[in-house]
């Protein structure tokens, strides 16, 4: 299961959540989003675990909670909406 993680502090690393969320089962990838021109996080990433059941244990424990000095949010992702693509005017 995918899961979104809102309001990181912005000095909240991968390996941070990693460890987090690894006290409830196997992570199988995380991704902070950055700022392409800051290089700052953008406060908010995904973290992906294959068990499904595994991955609830973790949104019930950490949804709400205080991680870094933040109350952060824990759910379900949502499927990647496609964009609509863009026109270039030249």
């Amino acid at each position: 299961m995918n899961m979104y993680i809102g309001n990181l502090a912005h000095d909240v690393t991968e390996d941070d959540l990693r460890n987090a969320f690894s006290e409830f089962g196997e992570v199988s990838s995380v991704k902070i989003i950055m700022d392409k021109f800051s290089g700052r996080s953008k406060g908010f990433g995904f973290v992906e675990m294959p068990s499904n059941s595994e991955a609830d244990q973790a949104i019930k424990a950490l949804n709400g909670k205080a991680f870094n000095g933040r109350s952060i949010k824990v759910n379900q992702a949502e499927a990647k909406r496609k964009r609509p693509q863009r026109r270039h005017r030249y």
